[in-house]
């Protein structure tokens, strides 16, 4: 239909058409109008190709429609686009702990290098072919990076543009008042009394005032009019708290960045006596950061001075289990600096230089002195011994390369409290040294650390040596309690068990952005809660005049999402506003409304009869009002 007026009004003056669209349908002549050219072609054909005959002008301008090519410059837009939006966002985020996963699988380098050497080793068919893929370095790797990267820029991407829109939606007056309220999920009304002399005018202000007063941003419309209105806005806080959300994400992300690149970790055995100097050969095994620097470490020192353990003796069926660890220790925050006195405990650690050490083990090592052939100290000092099950049963490996004329190596047990089954099989029968007994095999030979090749200090590869004391050897095993000795077969020397100390193992961290990362992450969780449990409302009130001096109110509210508490919300303001002028006490039957412009104001309460009838009411209650939630209407859903 209005195609055919547009046309009409397109015809000249004398009454013949112009070129162009023609209108649908067969011509006088039995032919049908060209809607492309708009000459008419006999045998009912249009020229357009690819259009129908009798399509419209509509349809002919979209089949002939041609999109513009996007360009490099718009390649670029779209790829942005595509990249910051909020999906991508999270595809990426599941990407990320995706990606994470084989770091769980694979032993990684940066952990243990002779670990994954060995992996490698023992699976020659694809070790190679996942170090190619970096798997061994799953955090350092270039795709592992990638996806990290592409996470940061969608969420900045994602998180500025949001956060303008926002700032300017706060700054931006509230919606104009819609001419229906009663579309609005919560509608209804109130009626002042002419009694009452509160005007439409005065009425609006005490509505601005209440709802600014409950936390809503106001502004005052038509203050002056026949029908003056309110519009009130709150729930801010919710963007603004997905926003605080977001932008902590970011801020965990840099912060774990910065530690990536800048921190270190370590591990240290200190044995009682030992002194610990922040330096990097005074760790047993060290992990820099990727932009690490040697000058980043604080030369500090800490001392063991000893170590203490608490073991259950009373609660039956857990005798004998650790109850308490301490480790009494001397630092010093530079070597200029005073010692002082402190205490290392599990979950207590020790802050030093920027670095937090940690209490992560402890154990039994047994003091020897081994004597070569010839008579001189080869070795002497505690040997720290390896945890292996219940009671501190733990095994002790030795190794001597300055012994001469042969290299001597020795491989056993520390037993903190020796028993012997009727077998001959020694076993710990608790964890304090009631009995401690040292059991050795040894071996001379090449013990391969000439070569320089890294070895196991835990292990010892006995396939190059050659035994001399074993069970299964004439000369027998080595059994030694403290202060005894034992001299080895064919002039090769002598140990000797001079007692026992303990050590503790120590994990030594430094992470620059540890405390950032932790402030961040509250503020996501704090900005996350904020998001979920404020909501954003819009509120209108309308007031006006009726014929015989009555006030008549109308208001409405309306979520921005899901909002279960709206109808919560619009009894409180009916409360407020009913205080306000006095309307406790007001029966809730309708009234009518002439000014409002609103049907359901101004017709009558559903129930009650015809329009003349509830005049009739009116007259005998001159203050009644009328409330309604239209939540889940049509009307409702149109305006959402």
């Amino acid at each position: 239909m209005s195609e055919r007026v547009n046309e009409e009004k397109n015809l000249p003056a004398d009454g013949t058409k112009r070129a162009g669209p023609q209108p649908d349908g067969p011509q006088p002549d039995g032919t049908k109008p060209d809607v492309t050219s708009g000459v008419t072609k006999p045998g009912g054909t249009s020229g357009g190709a690819g259009v129908k005959s009798g399509s419209s002008p509509v349809a002919a301008a979209k089949a002939e429609a041609v999109l513009p090519t996007l360009g490099p410059m718009g390649m670029l837009r779209w790829a942005w686009t595509q990249l910051t939006s909020m999906r991508t966002a999270l595809f990426l985020l599941l990407m990320l702990a995706v990606a994470a996963v084989p770091g769980s699988l694979f032993p990684q380098r940066p952990a243990n290098p002779s670990i994954v050497t060995q992996y490698i080793k023992d699976n020659p068919d694809y070790g190679k072919i996942l170090d190619s893929l970096q798997l061994y370095d799953v955090y350092s790797s270039a795709w592992f990076s990638a996806i990290y990267i592409l996470l940061f820029i969608s969420l900045i991407g994602c998180v500025v543009p949001r956060a303008i829109a926002h700032y300017k939606a706060m700054r931006s007056q509230p919606p104009r008042t819609p001419a229906r309220l009663s579309r609005l999920p919560e509608y209804g009304t109130l009626v002042i009394p002419a009694k009452a002399g509160i005007p439409a005018s005065e009425a609006i202000e005490d509505a601005a005032a209440l709802l600014k007063k409950r936390g809503y941003r106001v502004d005052v419309r038509d203050r002056d009019g026949a029908r003056p209105s309110v519009g009130a806005e709150r729930g801010f806080l919710r963007e603004v708290g997905n926003l605080v959300f977001h932008t902590s994400l970011i801020g965990v992300l840099v912060s774990v960045a910065i530690g990536g690149l800048f921190g270190y970790s370590g591990q240290r055995i200190l044995v009682e006596g030992d002194t610990f100097v922040n330096t990097l050969v005074g760790y047993d095994q060290f992990t820099p950061g990727t932009n690490f620097q040697s000058s980043q470490l604080q030369p500090y020192s800490v001392q063991l001075d000893k170590f203490q353990i608490t073991f259950d003796r009373e609660s039956e069926g857990k005798v004998g289990q650790p109850i308490d660890f301490k480790a009494d220790v001397t630092t010093k925050e530079s070597p200029d600096a005073p010692a002082k006195k402190d205490v290392l405990k599990v979950n207590d650690p020790l802050t030093l230089g920027g670095t937090s050490m940690y209490l992560t083990g402890n154990g039994y090592a047994p003091v020897v002195t081994i004597r070569d052939g010839a008579g001189n100290v080869a070795m002497q000092g505690p040997v720290v011994a390896k945890l292996q099950g219940d009671n501190y049963y733990s095994s002790a490996v030795i190794k001597v390369p300055d012994a001469k004329p042969e290299q001597l190596a020795f491989a056993g047990f520390f037993l903190p409290t020796a028993f012997v089954t009727d077998e001959g099989v020694s076993f710990s029968g608790d964890p304090e040294l009631f009995n401690p007994q040292l059991t050795l095999n040894s071996y001379y030979g090449d013990l391969g650390l000439d070569d320089g090749a890294p070895q196991n200090v835990f292990e010892l590869d006995v396939k190059k040596l050659t035994p001399l004391n074993a069970r299964n050897l004439d000369a027998g095993g080595i059994t030694l309690a403290p202060g005894a000795s034992y001299t080895l077969p064919d002039g090769k020397g002598s140990i000797s068990f001079d007692g026992v100390k303990r050590y503790v193992g120590v994990d030594i961290h430094h992470n620059p952005g540890q405390l950032y990362a932790l402030i961040f992450a509250l503020l996501a969780v704090a900005g996350l809660v904020t998001s979920l449990y404020v909501n954003r409302r819009r509120v209108w009130v309308r007031t006006g005049t009726h014929d015989d001096g009555r006030t008549m109110v109308e208001y409405g509210l309306l979520a921005r999402g899901e909002d279960h508490r709206l109808a919560g919300e619009a009894a409180a303001i009916r409360r407020l506003l009913a205080g306000a002028w006095d309307l406790e006490d007001q029966g809730s039957q309708s009234a009518p409304s002439g000014s409002a412009d609103n049907d359901r104001a101004d017709t009558s309460n559903p129930g009650t009869g015809t329009g003349a009838d509830t005049e009739q009411d009116s007259a005998d209650h001159p203050a009644a009002d009328f409330i309604q939630s239209t939540a889940g209407s049509s009307e409702s859903k149109k305006d959402q």
